[in-house]
């Protein structure tokens, strides 16, 4: 039937019209509070381009998971910031580390707190990647000192031709290679797969013996979720489940978490390894890969602006899905609102029921208090 008979408007009448057969359901049930740990005591450090997001001491940490819970948000996830960092992200495995601590205490101080461990390695290498750099200009080295006298003599004559002056040697022609490096290392540097995925695999026994109920990869390295389950599942964690971010894309979105984590690249950027942002049909096989090996969530990276890839990967896997509401999302509304350009509170509820909507069961997002607040 249509108009008259049919009055679209008859069911918005009023708010208690509108919340019977409202039909996408927002509650701080469905909400993951995201804390970031760092050294000291009573330390509560504001971060710069995220108001109202703290870097906090572990005994702060806990005082947040304890109110994030008496609001109802049944979970937390941990992010790192180590007192010292190096090539091989050694904080992130250590059982002393700054999330373990984190852990042990949430789950003793907060036992009703579901606590999630996030397995990278980016805040704890000392150059900011996901995973053991490796330098490339070795291999072209000694490529080039083995190749035939014809290749060595042409390597030779293009060094000479762009030298200002005096002889070239092939010591000459090396120094001019790591002078390349040393100018633009991200051209000379690769993200080793294979070698980072034992780290990571350590990384998640480590956060499952501190108490971890769920471990969750952040780092996109291939094979990551198969290694992850095999060592857990050989330490005795076999009931331990993983939330994987399958899908997991290259974003400017992450600007902020980059500053509250202390993790950005020291050179390059992590293209390699992240997804593009403009790749559906890859995310699909990411999500049915890790599912393969062993995944038993799946997460979306960041919500706002992939939607569509929340949607599609609802309707292929019947499987949890969660979305990660990052940083970028919420500076941005705090910065509209700030100046009195939105609504912060509409808004807030407004994204997070459209992240809902795409077909989300889990949200992550740093409004979980203020947005469970507004819900109760």
């Amino acid at each position: 039937m249509a108009f008259p008979a049919t009055r679209l408007r008859r069911l918005r009448k009023t708010e208690a019209l509108r919340s019977l057969v409202r039909e996408t359901r927002l509650s701080p049930a469905n909400f993951v509070y995201p804390l970031f740990v760092c050294p000291g005591e009573g330390v509560r450090k504001e971060v710069r381009s995220m108001p109202g997001v703290y870097n906090l001491s572990v005994d702060q940490a806990v005082r947040e998971a304890g109110e994030a819970g008496g609001l109802g948000v049944p979970a937390v996830i941990l992010f790192g910031l180590p007192e010292s960092k190096d090539e091989f992200a050694s904080g992130a495995y250590d059982d002393a580390g700054i999330v373990q601590r984190a852990m042990r205490a949430i789950k003793a101080e907060v036992p009703g707190m579901l606590v999630i461990g996030d397995v990278c390695l980016c805040e704890y290498t000392s150059h900011g990647h996901c995973g053991i750099v490796r330098p490339t200009i070795p291999a072209q080295r000694r490529a080039l000192m083995d190749a035939p006298a014809d290749v060595r003599r042409r390597a030779m004559q293009t060094a000479a031709a762009t030298a200002p002056r005096g002889p070239v040697t092939m010591e000459a022609v090396v120094d001019s290679a790591a002078a390349a490096m040393a100018r633009s290392p991200e051209q000379h540097f690769e993200v080793t797969n294979d070698a980072t995925l034992e780290l990571l695999a350590r990384t998640a026994v480590s956060q499952a013996r501190a108490g971890a109920d769920i471990i969750a990869p952040s780092d996109m390295m291939d094979g990551r979720v198969a290694a992850i389950r095999a060592a857990l599942d050989g330490n005795g964690f076999e009931e331990t489940p993983v939330l994987s971010y399958a899908a997991k894309f290259a974003s400017a979105f992450y600007g902020p978490f980059r500053e509250a984590a202390d993790s950005a690249p020291q050179f390059g950027d992590r293209r390699s390894y992240q997804m593009d942002g403009a790749n559906l049909r890859e995310a699909m096989r990411e999500i049915e890969e890790d599912l393969h090996e062993g995944a038993d969530m799946i997460m979306v990276k960041p919500a706002l602006a992939y939607l569509d890839v929340i949607a599609e990967a609802r309707r292929r896997f019947d499987v949890p899905v969660a979305a990660y509401q990052v940083s970028g999302e919420y500076a941005m509304i705090e910065a509209a609102a700030h100046h009195g350009w939105i609504d912060r509170g509409r808004i807030v509820l407004e994204t997070l029921t459209s992240i809902r909507r795409a077909g989300a069961d889990i949200i992550l997002t740093y409004f979980a208090k203020d947005a469970a607040r507004m819900l109760t």
